[in-house]
């Protein structure tokens, strides 16, 4: 892997031990994402992992990742897997990180899909650990990929509150834990709980 490129096998599988604990009666509960439950949360991850693999393969997946509730696969816990195995092939291969591609109906460079990609899997990541009670360690590599989407470019909001790539800003101080940071700047309360 380059100095631009991130491999994301290591995210991935953090992800997938934390949706292979997540319980059945656990499926219903809330998460930071607003109305989705955990179970809609999985719906999201596996249709991301779709989306950013044809992405990553200059695909044009043609979906609206804000049409609807995402739906749940009755076989996710052997499709989820799969699909962040394929995501990570995928992302390995150097030619995903070049030229433009689409993702979500946006044309952007594949560079910066590749950090978005890292971004969905480290928060979705605490997300789904913060709904189920599970610890959370994000790989580090992953962590600073989303760190460097997430921030501010020079002159915007330099994280005091305002608009951030995903929504508002959580403010959170300096001295946090980069985890912490991360999700502050991906709009969500690093203290959120259920």
């Amino acid at each position: 892997m380059s100095d631009t490129t991130v491999d994301l096998g290591p995210q991935a599988r953090v992800l997938a031990r934390l949706a292979h604990a997540v319980r059945d009666d656990q499926l219903d509960l809330p998460t930071p994402c607003p109305d989705y439950a955990v179970r809609e949360l999985l719906g999201h991850i596996m249709g991301l992992a779709a989306g950013l693999r044809a992405a990553g393969r200059k695909e044009s997946e043609g979906t609206n990742p804000g049409a609807a509730l995402p739906a749940l696969d009755p076989e996710w816990r052997t499709a989820l897997p799969e699909a962040l195995d394929e995501l990570v092939a995928t992302w390995r291969e150097p030619a995903a990180w070049e030229g433009m591609t689409q993702a979500g109906g946006l044309d952007l460079p594949g560079a910066v899909a590749g950090l978005v990609t890292a971004d969905e899997l480290v928060v979705h990541g605490w997300d789904l650990a913060r709904a189920t009670g599970q610890a959370y360690a994000p790989d580090e590599a992953a962590l600073h990929a989303a760190r460097t989407l997430l921030t501010p470019q020079e002159g915007g909001d330099g994280g005091d509150g305002g608009d951030g790539l995903f929504g508002p800003i959580v403010p959170v101080p300096d001295d946090a834990p980069l985890l912490d940071r991360v999700i502050g700047l991906s709009g969500r309360d690093p203290a959120w709980t259920p």
